[in-house]
Protein backbone atom coordinates (compact mmCIF):
# COMPACT_ATOMS: atom_id res chain seq x y z
CA UNK A 1 0.00 0.00 0.00
CA UNK A 2 2.84 2.38 0.84
CA UNK A 3 4.36 1.86 -2.61
CA UNK A 4 1.03 2.54 -4.34
CA UNK A 5 0.57 5.77 -2.38
CA UNK A 6 4.12 6.80 -3.30
CA UNK A 7 3.43 6.25 -6.99
CA UNK A 8 0.42 8.57 -6.83
CA UNK A 9 2.17 11.24 -4.73
CA UNK A 10 5.35 11.23 -6.79
CA UNK A 11 4.10 10.85 -10.35
CA UNK A 12 0.55 12.26 -10.67
CA UNK A 13 0.26 15.91 -11.79
CA UNK A 14 0.33 18.43 -8.96
CA UNK A 15 -2.73 20.34 -7.87
CA UNK A 16 -2.70 24.16 -8.09
CA UNK A 17 -3.37 24.47 -4.34
CA UNK A 18 -0.19 22.56 -3.49
CA UNK A 19 1.85 25.76 -3.39
CA UNK A 20 -0.43 27.49 -0.86
CA UNK A 21 1.47 26.20 2.21
CA UNK A 22 5.23 26.80 2.04
CA UNK A 23 7.33 23.62 2.20
CA UNK A 24 4.29 21.37 2.52
CA UNK A 25 5.70 19.24 -0.29
CA UNK A 26 8.90 18.65 1.73
CA UNK A 27 6.86 17.42 4.70
CA UNK A 28 4.85 15.14 2.39
CA UNK A 29 8.04 13.76 0.82
CA UNK A 30 9.67 13.14 4.20
CA UNK A 31 6.54 11.45 5.58
CA UNK A 32 6.10 9.29 2.50
CA UNK A 33 9.67 8.00 2.64
CA UNK A 34 9.50 7.60 6.41
CA UNK A 35 6.61 5.18 5.89
CA UNK A 36 8.35 3.41 2.98
CA UNK A 37 11.56 2.90 4.96
CA UNK A 38 9.77 1.85 8.15
CA UNK A 39 7.67 -0.74 6.34
CA UNK A 40 10.73 -1.97 4.44
CA UNK A 41 12.64 -2.34 7.70
CA UNK A 42 9.71 -4.15 9.33
CA UNK A 43 9.13 -6.49 6.38
CA UNK A 44 12.69 -7.29 5.28
CA UNK A 45 14.67 -6.92 8.48
CA UNK A 46 17.80 -4.94 9.29
CA UNK A 47 19.52 -5.41 5.92
CA UNK A 48 21.03 -2.08 4.94
CA UNK A 49 20.20 -2.91 1.32
CA UNK A 50 16.56 -2.15 2.19
CA UNK A 51 17.40 1.39 3.28
CA UNK A 52 19.65 1.85 0.25
CA UNK A 53 16.81 0.70 -2.02
CA UNK A 54 14.39 3.21 -0.50
CA UNK A 55 16.88 6.08 -0.88
CA UNK A 56 17.65 4.97 -4.45
CA UNK A 57 13.90 5.06 -5.19
CA UNK A 58 13.83 8.61 -3.78
CA UNK A 59 16.64 9.78 -6.04
CA UNK A 60 15.22 7.93 -9.05
CA UNK A 61 11.78 9.49 -8.52
CA UNK A 62 13.26 12.99 -8.57
CA UNK A 63 15.29 12.22 -11.69
CA UNK A 64 12.19 10.84 -13.41
CA UNK A 65 10.19 13.94 -12.45
CA UNK A 66 12.94 16.21 -13.71
CA UNK A 67 13.70 14.41 -16.95
CA UNK A 68 10.50 12.78 -18.20
CA UNK A 69 7.40 14.27 -16.59
CA UNK A 70 6.27 17.55 -18.11
CA UNK A 71 3.85 18.24 -15.25
CA UNK A 72 6.48 17.71 -12.50
CA UNK A 73 9.97 18.96 -11.80
CA UNK A 74 12.71 17.20 -9.87
CA UNK A 75 14.19 19.00 -6.90
CA UNK A 76 17.30 18.11 -4.91
CA UNK A 77 15.55 19.49 -1.79
CA UNK A 78 12.77 16.95 -2.28
CA UNK A 79 15.41 14.22 -2.59
CA UNK A 80 17.01 15.47 0.65
CA UNK A 81 13.61 15.42 2.40
CA UNK A 82 13.05 11.91 1.03
CA UNK A 83 16.40 10.70 2.34
CA UNK A 84 15.89 12.33 5.74
CA UNK A 85 12.44 10.78 6.03
CA UNK A 86 13.79 7.38 4.98
CA UNK A 87 16.56 7.48 7.56
CA UNK A 88 14.18 8.57 10.31
CA UNK A 89 11.66 5.88 9.35
CA UNK A 90 14.37 3.22 9.37
CA UNK A 91 15.62 4.32 12.80
CA UNK A 92 12.12 4.52 14.28
CA UNK A 93 11.20 1.08 12.96
CA UNK A 94 14.45 -0.36 14.28
CA UNK A 95 13.76 1.10 17.70
CA UNK A 96 10.13 -0.06 17.73
CA UNK A 97 11.06 -3.57 16.62
CA UNK A 98 13.75 -3.80 19.30
CA UNK A 99 11.05 -3.30 21.95
CA UNK A 100 8.98 -6.25 20.71
CA UNK A 101 9.51 -9.72 22.10
CA UNK A 102 11.75 -11.72 19.75
CA UNK A 103 8.96 -14.02 18.51
CA UNK A 104 6.84 -11.01 17.38
CA UNK A 105 9.53 -9.37 15.24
Amino acid sequence: MAVLVSLVVLFVPRTPSEQSIPNLDKAVHATLFLVLAATTRWRFGPRVAGLVAVVAYAVASELIQWQWLAHRDGDWRDAAADAAGALLGWLLATRALARLPRKER
